[in-house]
């Protein structure tokens, strides 16, 4: 675990990954962030409604080690959260991927992709 990357996402340079279906984008951490954070223990979420700024704070993400801030990777509205990271934070160390997905954010404007990474240019910065 730490360095799973998978080819159908896209990524940031600051560990968030984004898989895009239509109009909306799933987000969460990289296994990759998850690894450098170790245990997490508690997930602050946004409002479901709550427009958020390409960059801007999204959520919280606290681990034994440490609070993070994780960004927005996309302007847009955020559409859903995942409430079962309320009660099991820890998902997030063991499903990064799948079942710890943060939310999902209505996207407002798909030219910002272009900032995006793809699986290799995420790897190589890793």
């Amino acid at each position: 675990m730490g360095d799973e990357v998978r080819s159908n996402l896209k990524y940031t340079d600051s560990h968030e990954w984004l898989k895009i279906d239509d109009k909306i984008a799933k987000v969460g951490i990289t296994d990759h962030a998850q690894s450098e954070l170790t245990d997490i223990v508690f997930v602050e979420l946004p409002q479901v409604g709550k427009e958020v700024k390409k960059g801007e704070e999204l959520c919280v993400v606290e681990s034994v080690k440490s609070v993070t801030e994780i960004y927005s990777p996309v302007s847009g509205k955020v559409a859903n959260i995942n409430q079962s990271l309320e009660d099991a934070p820890e998902t997030i160390n063991e499903s990064p991927y799948d079942e710890g997905w943060l939310v999902e954010i209505e996207i407002i404007d798909e030219s910002e992709f272009n900032t995006l990474l793809d699986a290799e240019a995420y790897k190589r910065m890793i």
